[in-house]
């Protein structure tokens, strides 16, 4: 049986170390704990980079959340902070922000939470851990995918749920870039899909996945959807996650101006308040670096010392509507990141020396995506299928990689350049893997393509 912390009085102290070593090493989240506050969501970290890192839970109640963290397993060396409260205007989430870590150091949490209606009422702690960067210009590995639980495709239990989550973890990557459609909330979904072999794929389906999102807590039920998969609260556990966001988090190719007026499944038809709803759900369930209140900032850099720089772009929330992407002057018409983040990307981009510089970005820049991919027009991306000069978004794009950055500390040595050709290949071998079976079956690919589900 796990120990309980303490209440969060401060009255009581912790066990000793002889207790602390009964605790299981691996905890990814609770079911029955007798009345007291649980934490079926497990935990997350993420937005890891050399100035912290964002610890991640929920209770299923309104909760104080706490806190211990510590450089061994056996947490001899722990500090512990209680944090904020897990209240229902934050659908029962909370986060903290830890900064001051030492570098290229293993760190390992755990959280509980206690409910201050009750005294004594305190959960099992819930352990995680992750690797602070080096200052040293030592390795960096990460792993990236997208799109969860997408096109119908659900959790199944015949197959034991998202695996890829789980040969994502078995890596031990330093980190996981989610490039967005971190849910399908415009994707409802059935309980049984059947595949073109005769085969039947089996979905768990819950009441909030069963049609369209449309309300707060509709777009809620979508990402709690995601942690019904023991694999992904193991590998949230292990793995910080940097997440984007991209269209299917409000719904497919969205725009704020953009009207849901002939589509009948939504009963509100203005896609700005259902992308504020969705934006809301985004930052609750996902560990960012900034907390609720006031506007979203997602474009952010991430440094993993002297070789690697990782900027994140926010693709979804400045941009103008889709349409004909073929102007020749660069206007409001052609907005994709909005002028303050394409300054910021342009500066971050001059001013880094690292050795790596990756761009996290939703969308591709040079594949050709439609608005309307039935009537092949207008488009969504940057790219216009023109291979004249620069036009429509191109040109803002264009513009944006028209910088020199500083010196990098270290040449990629040819070791490393090798890695990286051999990681490419491996990508995209397995990406054309994936996208050719959609019509057989569902694949799973531990290092690109989607998350649990067919690209």
């Amino acid at each position: 049986m796990a120990k309980r912390p303490g209440p969060i009085s401060r009255r009581r102290a912790l066990q000793g170390a002889a207790a602390l070593a009964a605790l299981p090493a691996r905890v990814f989240a609770q079911t029955d704990t007798g009345g007291r506050p649980r934490l079926i969501q497990g935990v997350q970290s993420g937005d890891l980079g050399c100035d912290g890192v964002t610890l991640w839970s929920r209770a299923d109640r309104p909760a104080r959340m706490i806190v211990e963290y510590a450089t061994t397993e056996s947490f001899t060396d722990a500090r512990r902070i209680e944090g904020p409260l897990a209240l229902e205007g934050t659908g029962f989430t909370s986060r903290l922000r830890l900064g001051d870590l030492p570098p290229g150091q293993t760190m390992f949490y755990r959280i509980a939470y206690a409910d201050p209606a009750v005294a004594g009422a305190t959960s099992d702690w819930v352990h995680g851990r992750f690797r602070t960067p080096s200052a040293a210009a030592t390795d960096v590995s990460f792993v990236w995918s997208a799109d969860t639980v997408g096109l119908g495709w659900g959790i199944n239990p015949d197959i034991d749920g998202m695996t890829i989550y789980e040969a994502m973890r078995s890596l031990a990557p330093d980190f996981f870039v989610h490039c967005g459609d971190t849910i399908y909330a415009d994707d409802p979904l059935v309980p049984e899909k059947k595949l073109p072999d005769g085969r039947l794929w089996k979905n768990l389906t819950t009441e909030a996945k069963s049609k369209v999102a449309e309300t707060l807590d509709e777009f809620r039920g979508n990402h709690l959807y995601n942690f019904l998969d023991a694999n992904l609260r193991r590998f949230n556990a292990e793995v910080p996650t940097i997440a984007l966001w991209d269209d299917h988090d409000v719904v497919d190719n969205w725009y704020r101006d953009r009207r849901l007026d002939t589509d009948p499944r939504y009963r509100e038809k203005d896609i700005g308040v259902l992308a504020r709803r969705a934006e809301r759900a985004f930052r609750e369930f996902v560990p960012l670096a900034d907390g609720l209140d006031g506007p979203m900032r997602l474009y952010r850099k991430f440094s993993f010392g002297p070789r690697l720089d990782l900027l994140r772009l926010d693709m979804r929330s400045f941009r103008a509507a889709n349409g004909p992407n073929r102007q020749e002057v660069a206007d409001k018409d052609t907005a994709l990141l909005g002028l303050e983040q394409v300054g910021w990307l342009k500066q971050a981009l001059k001013a880094s020396t690292a050795t790596w510089k990756i761009v996290a970005a939703d969308m591709p820049l040079g594949l050709v995506v439609y608005d309307d991919w039935r009537r092949t027009s207008g488009f969504e991306a940057v790219a216009n299928a023109d291979d004249g000069p620069p036009s429509g978004t191109s040109r803002r794009s264009a513009n944006s990689c028209r910088v020199r950055s500083q010196p990098a500390a270290s040449a990629p040595t040819p070791s490393m350049a090798r890695s990286a050709r051999r990681s490419c290949s491996r990508r995209c071998r397995r990406r054309a893997a994936s996208i050719s079976r959609r019509s057989k079956a569902p694949a799973t690919s531990a290092t690109s393509g989607s998350t649990g589900s067919p690209a």
